[in-house]
């Protein structure tokens, strides 16, 4: 059954190379053994300032697709079902029926919430440290220590993000293909009402 469209996916994956390409480019910054094991440290920062810039880039050209606007929408509802679904997973209650889910589970909606801000302040911070005449130094080194801490952060969650994707190879068969088994969308996502918003 249907779940992404192709540019839904587009999204995803795009997103996903550049804020990879950042992190990736932000440890080989900040770790010395990346550093002397990569080198060419003026092509990296280049890499981390240009991926970073365009990170949320991709995001904003989805906004074109329909079905792109209404995922967001879903995205940024936060139901009783999803408290309920939150409960369940602190009180590790796997039961059926136990976490109620739309087209997506609390744990994905905080996910979204939490990167898309992130990503945010990281391109803010991040421009305040690359563009040094655009504010004071007490800005600036405040920035400093905003976006390392948060980078910090974000990696974290991203190797949770992943961590998941890893142990449901049918929701990443979904982003993958677009499709996912009715019966795995029944059992996981038993709210969610399929045949909306697919023509974006």
């Amino acid at each position: 059954m249907a779940r992404f469209t192709p540019a839904e996916r587009w999204v995803h994956r795009t997103t996903a190379v550049l804020l990879g390409a950042c992190v990736v480019s932000a440890a080989c910054l900040y770790l010395p053994q990346l550093a002397e094991l990569v080198g060419r440290r003026a092509l990296v920062v280049t890499v981390h300032e240009w991926t970073g810039i365009l990170t949320p880039v991709p995001t904003l050209l989805g906004l074109v697709s329909r079905a792109f606007r209404a995922d967001l929408s879903r995205l940024n509802r936060f139901g009783p079902h999803d408290r309920r679904w939150l409960r369940s997973v602190l009180r590790r209650d796997a039961r059926d029926g136990a976490r109620p889910a739309d087209k997506f589970n609390a744990g994905q909606k905080l996910y979204a919430a939490y990167i898309s801000g992130a990503v945010l302040v990281m391109a803010g911070t991040g421009l305040l440290m690359w563009f040094t005449g655009l504010a004071p130094l007490v800005w600036r080194t405040s920035a400093t220590f905003v976006h390392d801490w948060l980078a910090l952060a974000v990696g974290v969650v991203l190797l949770g993000h992943i961590a998941m994707a890893l142990g449901d190879p049918e929701a990443r068969r979904g982003m993958r293909t677009g499709t996912v088994d009715r019966e795995w969308a029944a059992h996981e996502h038993p709210l969610w009402r399929t045949g909306e918003d697919r023509d974006g």
